[in-house]
C-alpha cells in the first residue's frame, strides 16, 4: 500500500504540540524543544536507526509507519513492535548512553522527529511532568514486551496476529491513533512475523469474531478489548 508522506500529516512542530509528553511543558520549555528538535524522511525500507550505532537523539514518527527489530546471528529476524505515528521510542537508550540495540525499519515512506540527546537531557533535568511520562512509557514498554515475550512462545498465529493489533493502538504509546488503521496486511505480516497469506486468514478469524473490520487499504477496530484477550 503506498502511502504519501504528505497527505493529512502535520508539520513537525504541531507533532511536537500534539504529543502527549509535551502537555506539561511550560512555554520556555516547548520553546527549547523546538530549538531542539529536527525532522528526517526515511523512505520505505530504510534505517530509521541501526543497531550499534551512536545513540544522539529521541525518536518519533510524525507520519509513517516503523517496526523494531533486531538480527540474530543465525540469520533470523526478531520483530519487537510496530510504531505507528505519534509514537516515541528509544529513551531507554538515550538514558543508558550506550549503542543501540535494535534496528527500526520504515515500512512505508516515513517523518522522523528526532530530538537531540542535550534537549533530552535537559528537559530531565528541568521537568516534572516530562519525567512522569517517561516513567509511564518505560513501564508501558515493558508491559508490551513481557507480552510479545508469551506471544513468541506460547500463543498460535491468530492469535499473535491479535496482540499485534492490539499492541498498535496502545493509549499510552500510541495516544493519537483513532480506531482506523491505514495498513497492508504486508505490514501486519512483517511486523507479526508471519506471512501475507497468513495474515489474511487471520484477520478474517478476527472480523468473524467481531473485533475488527477489514476494509479497502486498512482496517478498523471494533473490539480493542477482545483483540487483547484473544486466545487467553
Amino acid at each position: 500500500m503506498a502511502d504519501n508522506p504528505d497527505k493529512k500529516s502535520p508539520t513537525l512542530a504541531q507533532a511536537l504540540r500534539s504529543s502527549r509528553w509535551a502537555a506539561g511543558l511550560t512555554s520556555e520549555e516547548s520553546e527549547r524543544v523546538e530549538k531542539g528538535v529536527f525532522e528526517r524522511r526515511v523512505p520505505a525500507g530504510g534505517f530509521i536507526c541501526r543497531k550499534g550505532e551512536p545513540v544522539d537523539c529521541w525518536l518519533g514518527i510524525i507520519h509513517g509507519l516503523a517496526k523494531m527489530s533486531s538480527d540474530w546471528v543465525s540469520g533470523k529476524t526478531a520483530t519487537y513492535t510496530g510504531i505507528p505515528a505519534g509514537g516515541w521510542f528509544g529513551e531507554g537508550s538515550v538514558l543508558k548512553d550506550e549503542p543501540r540495540r535494535y534496528d527500526v525499519i520504515a515500512l512505508r515512506d516515513t517523518r522522523v522527529a528526532c530530538m537531540r540527546r542535550e534537549t533530552f537531557l535537559w528537559l530531565l533535568d528541568h521537568s516534572i511532568p516530562f519525567n512522569r511520562f517517561l516513567l509511564m512509557q518505560i513501564n508501558e514498554r515493558l508491559g508490551q514486551f513481557i507480552g510479545l515475550l508469551e506471544s513468541e512462545r506460547l500463543l498460535d498465529t491468530d492469535t499473535r496476529v491479535a496482540r499485534c493489533l492490539a499492541g498498535l493502538f496502545n493509549p499510552i504509546l500510541y495516544p493519537g491513533l483513532g480506531p482506523q488503521l491505514a495498513v497492508s496486511q504486508e505490514e501486519i505480516g512483517y511486523l507479526a512475523g508471519v506471512s501475507r497469506q497468513r495474515v489474511n486468514r487471520s484477520l478474517k478469524v478476527l472480523e468473524d469474531a467481531g473485533f475488527l473490520s477489514i476494509e479497502y487499504g486498512g482496517i478498523t477496530i471494533r473490539d480493542l478489548d477482545g483483540l487483547r484477550r484473544f486466545g487467553g
